[in-house]
């Protein structure tokens, strides 16, 4: 059930939206429906039986698939049926134009798409990868769904509804006294500059517990669920958080990024950013960074 009430105000814009105005409890169903569908006819079908064809680069060290583009496709045209006057902004179409991120900004409903979040993990056959949808409006994200068709588990959260994995509602694992033993996920090495390195070595030195994410969709469940505590992140693609920070300030934590500000869909975050089960624990992850 969404209720009309207590709306998501941590991505924030001047007006508050309920997910209610935009897409009402059934359609959030029928947008889960449409993405397991597509994960099976578009992703499943071809996990494991990648050809050398169907994998390339459209960057130096960034992959991308044939299952990536044909799920991306499929998303975009069912998705913005469901909701007539919705645009999409997703992951390859920005990557060949980037001025379809300002749909961001506009006053369309907008659903924003990463259709294979951890394709690395899906080329080299390792189940974790996900499919993540948001729909967002004024740079608010109102409901999120994030499905990991090979694992068989969708997460979904509707601003002011809670936060759900597989059907049962979840809520943050509660913060330790101080940042000893604290969980933190954070990226991989290869993933951070000098600088980023640096500030996560100065973390570890207050032996907190680090853990590498791989994908940042499913970790985003792993906080919200209670399984991690909290995580860094040094990049703001919206395609990659939208889902999961919703997700995951349903279940009662926060995200702040640098400057203590609200994470911005439309870009410009100062970085690294945290997502904390409280505001208390996000802060001192950023002093801790920041001296680092």
């Amino acid at each position: 059930m969404i209720m009309q009430q207590g709306a998501d105000e941590k991505i924030g814009s001047p007006q508050v939206w309920r997910a209610g105005e935009v897409i009402d409890a059934g359609k959030v169903a029928e947008v889960e429906h449409i993405i397991r569908s597509v994960g099976r006819q578009e992703v499943l079908t071809r996990f494991r039986r990648l050809t050398n064809g169907d994998v390339f680069e459209k960057a130096p060290g960034d992959p991308v698939t044939v299952a990536d583009q044909a799920t991306e496709s499929a998303l975009a045209q069912r998705l913005t049926a469901l909701l007539p006057g919705s645009v999409v902004v997703a992951e390859e179409a920005v990557s060949t134009d980037r001025t379809v991120l300002g749909r961001l900004t506009g006053p369309q409903p907008v659903w924003i798409i990463d259709p294979i979040d951890g394709t690395e993990n899906f080329i080299s056959g390792n189940p974790r990868f996900s499919i993540l949808v948001a729909l967002a409006r004024h740079g608010q994200v109102l409901a999120s769904w994030t499905h990991a068709p090979a694992l068989g588990t969708t997460a979904t959260a509707t601003a002011g509804g809670g936060a759900f994995v597989d059907g049962r509602r979840v809520q943050v694992a509660p913060a330790p006294r101080g940042l000893r033993h604290l969980d933190v996920v954070v990226p991989l090495p290869r993933w951070c500059t000098a600088a980023d390195q640096a500030q996560i070595d100065g973390l570890a030195q207050h032996r907190v517990s680090l853990s590498y994410l791989d994908t940042s969709g499913l970790e985003y469940v792993e906080l919200a669920s209670g399984r991690r505590c909290a995580m860094v992140l040094n990049w703001e693609n919206c395609w990659d958080h939208a889902a999961g920070l919703l997700l995951y300030q349903e279940a009662g934590g926060v995200c702040i990024t640098a400057d203590g500000s609200k994470f911005r869909l439309e870009g410009g975050n100062r970085l690294p950013f945290v997502a904390a089960p409280d505001l208390a624990c996000a802060t001192a992850v950023h002093a801790t960074l920041a001296a680092g």
